[in-house]
């Protein structure tokens, strides 16, 4: 039997072989997460695919109607504020389909998308599995959470983006005409294009605090550095809000000032990793005094 210092340097042995896996080693070990990822997504837009009545009728065709939660609710707060406006029938366009095969080609291409949606805190966790091997044990311990965060994030994002930015898109451009003789007859295509892209938009807008924590865990970005530059990052969002917005004045704002608040905690976040840096550093420091007087 081995002792067990031989088992102890087996076991060592073991734990190096594993660290130092061949360029082949992890392409096999990148093509299993990226099966494993397919497979889920598969999975899931098979699912949206054969619940059409509620992925078109229920959510995704929702903001074409006047009876929509967001319409109703700044309804609500216009008649708060003394607004005498009717809230019925806000929305005034038709939706129609212009191809022979464009119902079924969007009814595909749509549940692929809520399948990478529904998919993506699992994609990002695949990701992170693979990562994870190649990191040195203090950058595993200060990036716990990090697939936590990042869905939560993305899962607001979204939301945001659904109730809040594409309504107001969606509104706005129903209700926008050059003359009153001309009518609103939207394409399918269009509709789900501009409805997917501000909500996919601002999904991704809001991971900026998880890129600035990874980038201030890498020395790249310091709370300094943003508070400089943070008249040039005013003026990247209302770009930022001005590119995934129709140009109305109130719906940018709308869409402005969470960014800035996601700009504003970026900056805490930074400064509370610059400080747990300084933590760590002072206690490798005096440790390494410690053994030096010993």
């Amino acid at each position: 039997m081995a002792s067990p210092t031989q088992k102890f340097q087996q076991n060592r042995a073991a734990a190096e072989g594993e660290a130092e896996m061949s360029f082949i080693d992890h392409l096999e070990a990148l093509r299993w997460h990226i099966i494993r990822s397919a497979i889920a997504v598969v999975v899931f837009s098979l699912i949206a695919f054969f619940n059409k009545k509620f992925l078109f009728h229920d959510l995704l065709l929702a903001p074409s109607r006047p009876d929509f939660w967001t319409y109703q609710m700044f309804c609500r707060v216009g008649h708060f504020f003394g607004s005498t406006g009717p809230c019925e029938d806000q929305v005034h366009f038709i939706i129609q389909n212009r191809e022979m095969s464009g119902q079924l080609a969007m009814h595909i291409s749509t549940s692929f998308i809520a399948g990478i949606c529904l998919t993506f805190p699992y994609l990002f966790w695949e990701l992170w599995r693979f990562i994870k091997p190649g990191l040195y044990p203090h950058e595993r311990k200060n990036s716990q959470g990090a697939v936590f965060f990042v869905s939560i994030l993305f899962i607001l994002g979204l939301l945001f983006g659904y109730y809040i930015a594409a309504p107001l898109s969606i509104q706005f451009l129903a209700d926008y005409n050059v003359d009153p003789s001309v009518q609103n007859q939207m394409d399918l295509q269009s509709y789900f294009s501009t409805l997917t892209t501000m909500t996919l938009s601002c999904a991704f807008v809001f991971e900026l605090p998880m890129i600035v924590f990874f980038l201030a865990k890498a020395g790249l970005v310091t709370p300094e550095l943003m508070i400089l530059y943070r008249k040039h990052a005013i003026v990247v969002i209302l770009i930022i809000a001005a590119i995934i917005t129709p140009p109305d004045i109130s719906a940018q704002i709308i869409v402005t000032i969470p960014i800035l608040l996601l700009y504003e905690l970026s900056i805490y976040i930074a400064r509370a990793v610059r400080r747990d840096r300084t933590a760590e550093l002072n206690a490798e420091l005096a440790r390494t005094q410690g053994t030096g007087a010993a």
